[in-house]
């Protein structure tokens, strides 16, 4: 009787609805999305999340949980061609998925080489299988803009920048503005690109697209272009298409700087009578333990202590130019050292004849030491981009060289944005 009072309800419920014009709705359970990382379904496992302890090795790992040394030692075997499991290093985060039941031994080991990059040794199945894993990347353009009233790096760090950007920065104009000498005022604008993981975690930077200084009341531009697509390599261009790179660097210290003394070959000095020493280098003053750089590639033919030179670098970097890099506190390089343009060969000091740390910078063309800051001295320069090539390049750079010119992004096709800017 009860069940046929309940079907007679249903029924004009059922009726009710069907007069109303609607169907009787449905209620649909949606079960919630599996959580998956580094491609496993993490439900499946128990997962421990540890670091690396001083003193740790992986197997010492493996085995407190619960995976025996014929194993590990077959794991390390298998996965010798991906991974070194001997390189593990203390305070390194790494994951393990263990499996659920009363045993909890471990299945997967997962060791995180930074936030982007982890190594995967699955060996839950009797093949290990070993694999490199990268994060998905979310990459973001960005652009930030400033004025410099005291220093460049100090200005990028005011606006949040992280130093990295800033050395990029620095290495992508080191041939053609001297951070020193920027004046108060000048101004920057820089487009480039921020990487993220998991939405919201910030990863570091990306590309540098574009950038111009303001500096002296002239536009200086930089644009990334590869040019070359046999090699592949990107380089930093002006609006016409002059490349920024060129064979030697500005100074050999990238920041925080000063010339102290120049070239001078009628240089007096109160301390020696008043009498005319020659001074053929020029002193770029900064603190002690300061990079020192080297200004172009080349061979390392002396890296020794002598005199009032102090302990000295010298490079050779073909059979017309050859510098040299005095009173370092100590050397990076070694002689027969093949060298590239940027890197450290040393750090600022006091070794030698000097009264203040700094690094006296000597420059050698055809076996005479000349000034390298002299604007008369004609200096090799870089590979042109081939005429072929230009048309396209100042295509690529239209848009790139609006938004930089207008703060905005523009709409119109690239023939107007030429017309455009022709007219600025």
């Amino acid at each position: 009787m009860k069940k046929l009072i309940l079907l007679f309800f249903v029924t004009i419920l059922v009726v009710s609805c069907k007069k109303d014009g609607k169907e009787p709705e449905q209620i649909i359970i949606k079960e919630p999305e599996p959580e998956i990382r580094f491609g496993y379904k993490i439900d499946d496992y128990k997962v421990i999340q540890d670091t690396i302890k001083s003193g740790e090795s992986f197997g010492t790992i493996l085995d407190r949980h619960h995976v025996f040394y014929p194993k590990i030692n077959e794991i390390a075997s298998s996965a010798k061609e991906i991974f070194d499991v001997r390189r593990v290093r203390a305070g390194k985060p790494y994951t393990i998925l263990a499996s659920k039941d009363s045993t909890e031994k471990a299945q997967v080991f997962i060791y995180k080489h930074d936030k982007i990059n982890a190594t995967i040794l699955d060996f839950k199945d009797s093949v290990v299988v070993a694999k490199n894993y990268k994060k998905p990347i979310e990459v973001v353009q960005k652009e930030v803009e400033g004025v410099v009233y005291s220093s460049f790096s100090q200005t990028m760090d005011s606006l949040g920048i992280r130093p990295n950007l800033t050395y990029t920065i620095a290495d992508i104009y080191a041939w053609t503005l001297d951070f020193y000498r920027l004046q108060k005022g000048d101004s920057f604008k820089i487009l480039y690109e921020e990487k993220f993981i998991d939405d919201s975690t910030f990863a570091g930077y990306g590309k540098v697209k574009s950038a111009v200084f303001k500096h002296k009341g002239k536009d200086l531009y930089a644009f990334r272009f590869v040019a070359d697509s046999t090699l592949n390599i990107p380089e930093y261009y002006d609006e016409k298409g002059n490349m920024l790179r060129s064979f030697f660097l500005k100074a050999p210290i990238k920041f925080q700087y000063r010339i102290s003394s120049r070239y001078n070959l009628r240089r007096r000095i109160a301390y020696y009578g008043n009498r005319v020493r020659p001074h053929k280098g020029t002193d770029f003053a900064a603190k002690i333990g300061t990079p020192i750089i080297a200004t172009a590639s080349g061979t390392v033919v002396e890296s020794t202590r002598r005199g009032g030179n102090g302990k000295y670098v010298k490079i050779k970097h073909n059979n017309t130019y050859s510098t040299q890099y005095l009173h370092m506190s100590r050397q990076a390089v070694k002689r027969g050292e093949y060298v590239k343009q940027g890197d450290v060969i040393g750090y600022v000091g006091m070794t030698g004849n000097t009264g203040g740390p700094h690094v006296c910078y000597r420059f050698w063309k055809n076996g005479r030491q000349v000034d390298p800051l002299n604007p008369k001295l004609k200096l090799p320069e870089a590979k042109p981009m081939k005429k072929s090539v230009k048309p396209e390049f100042l295509k690529y750079i239209r848009p790139l060289k609006y938004q930089l010119d207008y703060n905005r992004i523009p709409v119109e096709e690239p023939e107007v944005i030429s017309e455009t800017i022709a007219k600025k």
